[in-house]
């Protein structure tokens, strides 16, 4: 908007497009609320006061704060594409997110990315694109396609991203590998993902110019790497109670370094809780002053990414707007995007958008056939197994010496059927007479498997056919499968249908005595993730995160 435009609105010379009336507006820069008007016009707050409009909003003393912001998330974790999970997650007072497209990219490559962002752009909500830096995530993983340092480069020149998404080779960067460093070297804004990382190592990895974090899991952790200028992204979900002890600890010191994120939710929990409401929620609960864990909702994730004239309600921002109940967001009534009202009491007021069936995303899954003998291995005591640690994404190295309530775990490369199968097993998962298997295997996506038999773990896979998804199976039978044909990550249908799905699978999965303390599916799509210590399986082995080596 042109400022002499803005100085009539401001003024009051001119009506605005929109005033939101009788408001308490949340003032994020000096903690407050002003109670008043908040007027609109050209997608931008225009100002804050008396004001009339040629449409007018009575918000009946509700409080007006700033849409929300998921400073990183991967939106292919719900499931669903972007422009349906955007009609998700508005109602619940997302309209930005930082997005890395690392799960789509380690499949289908530029392709993919490509795809993700056609789809975002059918939706009235800001996508800004991360480039991945990790594809694949380790250099002896096995994924669908690779990026490297000259490809970076070029991509950056050729199509619009914010930054170089979440910096997962920490191990690469300290031996200072050629390929990390070229990619650090084309981006201004580079995220972290550094669990665990102290001391010196921290030292190297923040002085190159890596801003985020969102894997730390203490107190302490998150104080170190804000100590060392990063921002610390705090992540809430059911497999991270860490959230908690670190919304805590934030004080009027390091408040303004502090970020929230979701990283990687279901849609369920999705629509149940919310994201970023559910942040702010669980962070004041915990103890957090509500000013703090607004800001970090917004104007803090939005300095953190320079998002000009983004996460606040104050004139010349956009008008990206949420109106609460309560300050503290338990309940929202309406959304709007660039001054448009685009959700009221919990519904979208946009309709869904058709999606293309690209054949660069379809048809993703190609696995050399296998037989029931490829998918287990004779126990060892000598060999480790993996210990899954309730309410984290971590796990444990556990040396035992019977395979007494242990299951069979398998992974299986699925994108150039070339006959890899790394084979081992896991603690604490519990599953009884049947299997699990998913296209979902972090990063690489590569299908999962486990169970406790052979038979049911070989007809899950077949299950899956070339489009992928998730089947459970028992007794020798498949009892439900969720599609994911885009990418074998994604439906491409409506929200409500994959979470009808989804539940589906749940009370399957239910039935097979899985530890109730853990998602059985968002635990089994990190056991081959070989970035987040300790133990992990990939298609190629055991892999010990700590020491950065296979067993």
């Amino acid at each position: 908007m042109k400022r002499d435009k803005l100085i009539d609105y401001a003024l009051g010379n001119k009506k605005a497009d929109l005033v939101i009336k009788n408001a308490k507006i949340v003032d994020v820069f000096c903690g407050g609320i002003i109670e008043g008007d908040a007027a609109v016009a050209d997608g931008i707050i225009v100002g804050i006061g008396d004001y009339e409009g040629v449409r007018e909003y009575d918000a009946k003393g509700k409080y007006l704060m700033s849409g929300f912001i998921d400073s990183h998330v991967h939106i292919e974790s719900s499931m669903v594409t972007p422009s349906e999970y955007a009609r998700t997650v508005i109602p619940r007072g997302v309209t930005a997110v930082v997005c890395d497209p690392h799960e789509i990219a380690n499949v289908c490559g530029i392709d993919g990315i490509l795809y993700m962002q056609k789809s975002a752009g059918k939706s009235p909500m800001d996508f800004h694109f991360m480039l991945p830096s990790c594809v694949p995530a380790a250099a002896f993983e096995d994924s669908g396609a690779t990026i490297t340092a000259a490809d970076t480069a070029e991509y950056f020149k050729k199509y619009k991203f914010l930054g170089l998404a979440e910096m997962m080779n920490y191990p690469g960067l300290l031996f200072k590998d050629e390929e990390v460093l070229g990619k650090l070297d084309s981006a201004e804004i580079i995220d972290g993902h550094a669990p665990s990382v102290s001391g010196k190592e921290l030292m190297a990895y923040a002085g190159c110019g890596i801003l985020t974090d969102h894997e730390c899991t203490s107190k302490e952790e998150m104080e170190e790497k804000l100590s060392a200028g990063m921002y610390a992204l705090l992540r809430c979900g059911r497999m991270s109670k860490e959230f908690c002890e670190m919304a805590s600890a934030v004080n009027r010191f390091n408040a303004t370094r502090i970020a929230f994120c979701t990283d990687d939710r279901n849609l369920g929990d999705i629509v149940e809780r919310g994201t970023i409401q559910n942040c702010i929620v669980t962070a004041v609960d915990a103890g957090m002053d509500i000013f703090d864990a607004i800001r970090a909702a917004t104007i803090n994730a939005a300095q953190c990414y320079k998002l000009k004239n983004t996460g606040a309600v104050a004139p010349g921002y956009k008008a990206d707007l949420v109106l609460a109940e309560d300050i503290c967001p338990r309940e929202i009534t309406a959304v709007w995007k660039d001054g448009v009202m685009v959700a009221e009491n919990g519904k979208p007021l946009f309709e869904r958008a058709d999606e293309e069936k690209s054949d660069s995303v379809y048809g993703s899954v190609k696995v050399k056939p296998i037989d029931e003998s490829d998918l287990v291995c004779g126990f060892s005591p000598d060999v480790p197994v993996i210990s899954i640690v309730a309410g984290s994404l971590s796990t444990k190295k556990q040396m035992r010496e019977t395979d007494e309530g242990l299951s069979h775990l398998a992974v299986i490369e699925r994108h150039k059927a070339t006959g890899k199968i790394g084979r081992g097993y896991v603690e604490n998962y519990g599953i009884k007479n049947g299997a699990i298997a998913s296209c979902i295997g972090h990063d690489s996506h590569n299908i999962t498997v486990v169970g406790d038999n052979a038979s049911d773990m070989k007809i899950a896979v077949d299950a899956l056919g070339k489009d992928g998804g998730i089947a459970v199976v028992s007794g020798g039978k498949v009892m439900v499968t969720l599609p994911l044909p885009v990418a074998g990550l994604m439906s491409d249908k409506s929200a409500e249908e994959v979470i009808s799905g989804h539940k589906k699978l749940e009370e399957a999965a239910e039935k097979l005595g899985i530890n109730p303390n853990l998602d059985p599916f968002m635990t089994l799509a990190f056991l081959s993730l070989p970035v987040i210590p300790e133990l992990r399986l990939t298609a190629r082995g055991l892999f010990d995160v700590t020491r950065f080596e296979f067993i």
